[in-house]
Order: structure tokens, then C-alpha cells, then sequence
């Protein structure tokens, strides 16, 4: 199984590689468009803003391609961000794949929300073994709202998108590359899917 950690400069790309390595898998690193479009599996990660991010991609036409793709993407944090519509960080336009807007927490929090929480509601083949309110680790200040998109929430002040799904496309708010073996079994259910 050919598994591609997609790599545009704005990912968490080596605690990605790590995770995969435990469960015996070897994800290799890629900004090649013919490697990327014929994986078998893709991860698409993120850290930092979202319109550099965006940038990025669109610099390297990746921002095209990734719409496209036709086998299972699992977006990780800012990700899974730039797969929705928008983004209120920077005025941030993104690939739409995910038609939610992704808005920032309220001066009330926080922010970034760091830490564990728990995601409820598990509606996907992404969670199997997975309990309800089991812990996951997040780190931003961005969310995407609730929507029909929705496969899991989390509560930081609001119920938001802990995960997001359509069709082929998967997005994660936590990082399950740092949540243990919760962590670990979605990893694995992607791999299945």
C-alpha cells in the first residue's frame, strides 16, 4: 500500500511518519503530483496560518489537485481547515471541499485550545473501536462549524467539527499522530478504508 504524507511545507509531517511507522506502514513524504495522484492513501497535514498555507499550496498547484483526488485524504488540523470553504484566519479562501466555514473561537477562550478533549457523536467507519468521549489532542484556534458534514464533535464553550467527511474526503481537528492509541486505531481505520 502506497501511503503519501502530502508535503507543501505546512505539515507535522515527521510525528505523522512516526505514527504510521508503529503500525508498520511507511509513508513517504511527497510534493510529486504523479506520486500524490496515483497513492493508494493520502494524508493531507497542517501547522501554522492558514493563508500561508494556502499560498503554498496554490504555488505548487496542489490546491487544484487535491479536489480531485479520487482514493481516501485524511486531513489533519489546519488540513482539515483548508479542505472547508473558508477560514476567517487571514480572510482565507479554501478548497471547498467541505462546504462549512471554519470561524475563530470567541475572545471568551483560550485560545489556541490546547490539549485533550473529547469527540462524541462518531458517525464513520474512520471510528470503529473507537468509544464515544474518548480523548483526543488539539492544538489550534480555529474551528469548523457543525454541519451536515459532521462525523464527530467536541465542545470548547461551542459544539463544534471534530471531524469532518464527504465522499473520499476525511478531515480530523485533533491529531490522532499524538492521541495514543485512540490515536492510532483511526490511523489504522484509514488505512482500511
Amino acid at each position: 500500500m502506497k501511503v503519501i504524507i502530502i508535503d507543501y511545507g505546512a505539515g507535522n509531517i515527521k510525528s505523522i511518519q512516526f505514527a504510521f511507522k508503529r503500525l508498520g506502514v511507511d509513508a513517504i513524504l511527497s510534493n510529486d503530483i504523479d506520486e500524490i495522484t496515483t497513492a493508494d492513501k493520502l494524508i493531507f497535514p497542517g501547522v501554522g496560518a492558514a493563508n500561508a498555507a494556502m499560498k503554498m499550496l496554490e504555488e505548487s498547484g496542489l490546491d487544484k489537485i487535491i479536489p480531485t483526488l479520487k482514493q481516501p485524504v485524511l486531513g489533519i488540523c489546519l488540513g482539515m481547515q483548508l479542505m472547508c470553504l473558508s477560514s476567517e484566519e487571514g480572510n482565507t479562501k479554501g478548497m471547498g471541499i467541505f462546504k462549512v466555514a471554519v470561524k475563530r473561537f470567541s475572545n471568551e477562550r483560550k485560545v489556541p485550545q490546547m490539549g485533550w478533549n473529547t469527540i462524541a457523536s462518531l458517525k464513520s467507519d474512520l471510528f470503529l473501536g473507537v468509544k464515544e468521549n474518548e480523548f483526543m489532542y488539539l492544538v489550534h484556534s480555529f474551528y469548523a462549524e457543525k454541519c451536515t458534514e459532521c462525523i464527530a464533535t467536541t465542545t470548547y464553550g461551542i459544539a463544534y467539527a471534530a471531524a469532518l467527511q464527504k465522499n473520499n474526503f476525511y478531515g480530523v481537528q485533533f491529531h490522532p499522530e499524538k492521541s495514543g492509541t485512540a490515536g492510532a486505531k483511526i490511523l489504522q481505520n484509514f488505512l482500511k478504508l
